[in-house]
């Protein structure tokens, strides 16, 4: 039985991955995970692909022993993975909450990577794994701090897994997109006030998958970015000293 796997599948950036991908492959059924239930239940009506559906927490430990053993019941052939859960909070790091910077941690950094290495046992030749990064993962962030951070690891871990696999014909890549319009920013941000004042362009969930799912089917890239503006940002990143690209960035959010 051929299956495609989706964390963060019940809203935001996971679900619109759901409803591009989905037509555009063959497979038997999708396993759809994510919190909360009924909202995966409401993706899963909206594609003609038989869905199974796991409401899991996947900062809780345990709910990788529930999707390991349907690994081992199902026994699969899994040939895409696409990891889309995760979570950002803005603010200086003395105002979080140590429970959040270690629940951005658990959930961006953990999981993926337990959601990874739980999969690929069942992965065969010409399967692919899609990771949600950021365009923070190319440079430190302050007041993102704790976030961006869990985005370079993801950038780093994918671009390296999938050096590795490419003997066993798996494509592993990160997508990385600036700021888009989802319900991340609710809980990004905190409710008395705004921490993130600046955003130079907003863009929508569906055009930045798009361009997700392109790359991710031609195979040929471990880094996917949309947009012209944000692809001319990850090069400045990549040649400016980080001091004066984090002087900028607190110079736009009025941080200075």
């Amino acid at each position: 039985m051929k299956i495609a796997v989706f964390t963060g599948a019940s809203s935001g950036m996971g679900k619109e991955f759901v409803l591009q991908l989905t037509p555009k492959i063959e497979v038997d059924e999708i396993w759809l995970i994510a919190r909360r239930e009924k909202n995966l239940q409401e993706v899963a009506a909206l594609v003609d692909v038989p869905c199974r559906i796991f409401a899991l927490d996947l900062t809780d430990p345990a709910s990788f022993v529930t999707y390991e053993n349907a690994l081992k019941e199902a026994s699969p052939n899994v040939t895409y993975l696409i990891n889309c859960s995760g979570y950002g909070k803005f603010g200086a790091v003395e105002e979080i909450p140590l429970a959040e910077s270690l629940g951005m941690i658990d959930l961006n950094c953990k999981a993926l990577v337990a959601m990874t290495e739980l999969t690929l046992p069942y992965m065969q030749r010409g399967a692919k794994i899609a990771q949600l990064d950021s365009l923070s993962s190319f440079q430190p962030v302050p007041y993102i701090t704790t976030y961006g951070a869990t985005k370079a690891f993801v950038l780093s871990y994918s671009r390296a897994l999938n050096a590795e696999l490419k003997k066993r014909g798996i494509h592993v890549m990160a997508i990385c997109p600036g700021w888009v319009k989802t319900d991340f920013f609710q809980r990004a941000e905190s409710k008395s006030e705004k921490t993130i004042t600046y955003f130079n362009v907003l863009y929508e969930a569906k055009d930045v998958i798009k361009t997700a799912v392109k790359d991710l089917l031609k195979g040929k890239k471990d880094v996917s970015v949309h947009g012209a503006q944000i692809r001319f940002q990850v090069f400045l990143v990549k040649i400016l000293p980080h001091s004066l690209v984090m002087r900028i960035w607190l110079k736009q959010q009025k941080k200075l």
